[in-house]
Parts: structure tokens; C-alpha cells; sequence
């Protein structure tokens, strides 16, 4: 498979701190790929070398088919990006910024600005100048500027920071639209895994500086463990009414108070019937799918215990 975006074995060294470490990622055409990790995982540095700001110590990145090099100041009129906070000239307007963006980057269709104001909702802020913006602001017009020339790749670290619920979605629907309808391509990072599990095809974990693990959604969403989350008074009473009485094999009490049960065919009503003909009272008692937050957990706990 043809991959838009790939990284062989990519690492970073800086005054002898091992930044990401063999760091491997594969990006199809026209997906939106989520870039997962922690504060201070490495997302941002693997997204500098993505874009050219930081050259790796060893590995390789290719973009569009091409071996990413020191040189390689043409594939950036293919991409758009945000690196850590957006910055503009604070006392030209938001609209001036983007039309300079426009001229440094050889790009000219008319239109184009008051499109991307449009879409990101600052179109009655477009004269205004940059420097008065709110820091949610500053981010729509960030991304603006990032999709502004119709790139191919379009590379975000953190794209919602500062933005309320409300603005999230309305990025989360303009991120698929761009896929769909402009055939882009997007990598988003985020530390909010909610917002990547609703528009991600794809996603990657980094975790320590280390790659732990690349995986579609569908594969997640196919291999998706529901439950029944119990909280009890008494969770040894509890498990043994489980085992001993249900005859049931795959829970595990998760706390002082709490048991997961991974069992399939059995309901809820079943077990709050026979844990209260055990005399066994029950707190709380309900029905869950794992989430990518669970998903995320459960491989970067695997890497705790491991090390």
C-alpha cells in the first residue's frame, strides 16, 4: 500500500536527550489520522521533523513518495500546518495575514481568503487586527491559514487548543468535510482522546517517545470489549456469587468497590437478581463499550508494567 505520509525508524536527539525513539507511522491518502499521546510524549517533535523545522538525528520521513531531505522546500506548497501556537502579525488583520500567507506561498485564487474565514467562522472578525483575538480566535485563524491554499497534507498539533465545546465540533464536522469533500489529507495530534475518536480513521500512540501502536478505528471498534461496570458493598461477597453461583469466569475486580464484567450473554437484570438473592447490595450497575480512551489506557498501562 501507497502511503501519503510515512516514517521509517525516525529519532530525535537533542543535548543528548533521546527526544522519540524508531518512531514508524503510515498515513493513507484521504484519511484523518490521530496522532495519541500524553503531554511531553512527542508528538510535537515528531510533527517539526514532519515539517521540516527539525531535522532527525537517524530515520527517515517521505512525503508525497519522496524521501524528506534538508532541502526539500517544494513539498511544503503541498502541506499546511500548525506547530505548537499559531502566530501572526498582531497589527495586521486577520484577513491581511492570510493574503500574505497567500503571497509567500505563490498561491492565487480569488476567494480563497474570505472562504477560509468563512469556514472557520471569522468573517465578521476579518478586519479586525490579529493582535486582538482571543487565544480561541487565533486558533481558527491558524487553522485557516493551514487549509487556506487547498493543501494535499495538512499537519495539526493540538488544532482545538482554546476552543470551546461548541467550536470543537464545529471543527471536528469542518476536519471530515475537508476529507471528503476536498480530498485532503489530515494528521491531528491531541491528548484529548474523545475528540479524535469521533472523526479519526486511523490512529497512532506514541508513549514515552516510542511508537507502542498504529490501528484503524474499525479494528478497534471490531475488537471492542463490552462490559457491565458493578459497584457493590462487598466485591469478594460478590465475585464469589459470580463464580461459585453464575458460574461466570471473565470479570475482574477493578477497586475496593468495583468489578468489570466481560462475560458475553449475560444481562444486568441476571446479575442484580442473583447478587441481591445473595444478599450481596449493589451500588450501581451498568452497561458499557470501551471507549479509545479505555483503548489508549490499556496499551500505555501494558508499557508501564512492562518496563
Amino acid at each position: 500500500m501507497s502511503y501519503i505520509l510515512q516514517t521509517s525508524h525516525l529519532s530525535k536527539t537533542i543535548d543528548g536527550k533521546q527526544l522519540v525513539t524508531d518512531v514508524n507511522i503510515h498515513v493513507k491518502k484521504g484519511e484523518v489520522y490521530g496522532f495519541l499521546g500524553p503531554n511531553g510524549a512527542g508528538k510535537t517533535t515528531v510533527m517539526k521533523m514532519l515539517t521540516n523545522l527539525w531535522k532527525p538525528t537517524s530515520g527517515t520521513a517521505w512525503l508525497f513518495g519522496k524521501a524528506l531531505e534538508k532541502n526539500s522546500y517544494e513539498v511544503l506548497k503541498r502541506m499546511g500546518s500548525i506547530i505548537e501556537f499559531p502566530t501572526f502579525y498582531d497589527h495586521m488583520s486577520g484577513k491581511d495575514n492570510l493574503q500574505l500567507h497567500c503571497e509567500y506561498m505563490g498561491y492565487y485564487n480569488k476567494g480563497s481568503v474570505d472562504e477560509a474565514l468563512g469556514m472557520l467562522g471569522l468573517s465578521d472578525a476579518a478586519d479586525k487586527p490579529a493582535g486582538s483575538y482571543s487565544l480561541g480566535m487565533k486558533q481558527r485563524l491558524g487553522i485557516a491559514r493551514a487549509i487556506l491554499c487547498k493543501p494535499e497534507l495538512v499537519i495539526l498539533d493540538e488544532p482545538t487548543n482554546g476552543l470551546d465545546p461548541a467550536g470543537m465540533k464545529q471543527i471536528r464536522d469542518l476536519f471530515r468535510m475537508l476529507c471528503t469533500e476536498y480530498g485532503m489529507t489530515l494528521m491531528i495530534s491531541s491528548h484529548i482522546l474523545s475528540e479524535i475518536e469521533s472523526i479519526a480513521d486511523t490512529v497512532g500512540v506514541i508513549h514515552h517517545g516510542k511508537m507502542m501502536k498504529e490501528v484503524s478505528m474499525k479494528e478497534i471498534a471490531e475488537t471492542n470489549t463490552a462490559y457491565i461496570e458493578l459497584a457493590v458493598e462487598d466485591t469478594k461477597k460478590a465475585a464469589y456469587v459470580l463464580a461459585e453461583k453464575m458460574q461466570l469466569s471473565n470479570f475482574k475486580i477493578v477497586n475496593d468497590s468495583g468489578i468489570r464484567i466481560y462475560e458475553q450473554g449475560v444481562t444486568t437484570q441476571k446479575i442484580s437478581r442473583e447478587l441481591m438473592a445473595n444478599d450481596v447490595e449493589i451500588a450501581s450497575i451498568s452497561q458499557h463499550t470501551e471507549t479509545l480512551e479505555d483503548y489508549f489506557l490499556k496499551i500505555t498501562s501494558e508499557v508501564g508494567k512492562s518496563c
